[in-house]
């Protein structure tokens, strides 16, 4: 998932980005709710982690008060990404705001990394319409373990890899456009370009062949992965 992350607090940031990542996440990162509002306008995110707290720094005609006016005027716009607020553990007028405001979850400070992790994937699954598990031919993924296996056979794959693939199989047979695929796969500070995705691919193609999957190319929209012939 391609993920915008919302928090003025410089080591909880860090702490949040490095954890996102390692479980195979993009991460944007926001420190005010000015750089917040441009991401947000200028790149779909597939969810977003908001502190409803973060202060304002702007020019006092700012129409951004809060982390909650930023969901307000997001959803206002007509934008259904999926949000997790992160908001007081014992302030109970927050996590309600936030809910009226079109939030789909809270999680109280202070909170486990694991438990971000479970909610973003929940809220991920609701979004997307699919379960935590998956199969087409004999290729199967555990969306809980983050795990691709071949007839019940761990297929070990580099990170990358293993992200075009999640995206194609979430859920397996809907068509995925190039532009999407390098969205999820980038950030503002990495970009991935067409000849690099072509690569992973190619690789991913050659490792599938026998698992009774394919990725199909289809000219002008994308890629699909479809059930195939086993050579």
């Amino acid at each position: 998932m391609r993920i915008l992350l919302v928090e003025d607090d410089p080591v909880l940031r860090e702490v949040m980005r490095l954890s996102l990542r390692d479980a195979g996440h993009r991460v944007d990162e926001a420190g005010t709710l000015e750089q917040a509002a441009h991401y947000w306008h200028v790149q779909p995110f597939d969810a977003v982690l908001l502190d409803l707290n973060l202060p304002q720094n702007a020019t006092p005609d700012s129409p951004l008060a809060n982390g909650l006016s930023l969901l307000r005027e997001a959803r206002a716009r007509g934008d259904r990404t999926p949000v997790l607020v992160l908001t007081a553990r014992n302030r109970t007028d927050e996590r309600i705001a936030g809910l009226d405001a079109g939030a789909d979850d809270y999680l109280g400070k202070p909170f486990e990394l694991a438990e971000v992790e479970a909610r973003l994937r929940a809220l991920a699954r609701r979004t997307a319409g699919t379960d935590d598990f998956s199969e087409i031919g004999r290729l199967s993924l555990d969306r809980k373990a983050r795990r691709f296996a071949v007839d019940g056979a761990l297929l070990e794959l580099p990170a990358r890899e293993f992200e075009v693939l999640w995206e194609l199989m979430t859920p397996p047979g809907r068509v995925v456009s190039k532009r999407s695929l390098s969205d999820k796969l980038s950030d503002f500070s990495e970009s991935l370009g067409d000849n690099a995705l072509e690569a992973f691919i190619s690789r991913l193609r050659k490792k599938l062949v026998g698992s009774g999957a394919r990725i199909r190319t289809l000219r002008g929209l994308g890629y699909a992965l479809e059930r195939g012939m086993d050579t």
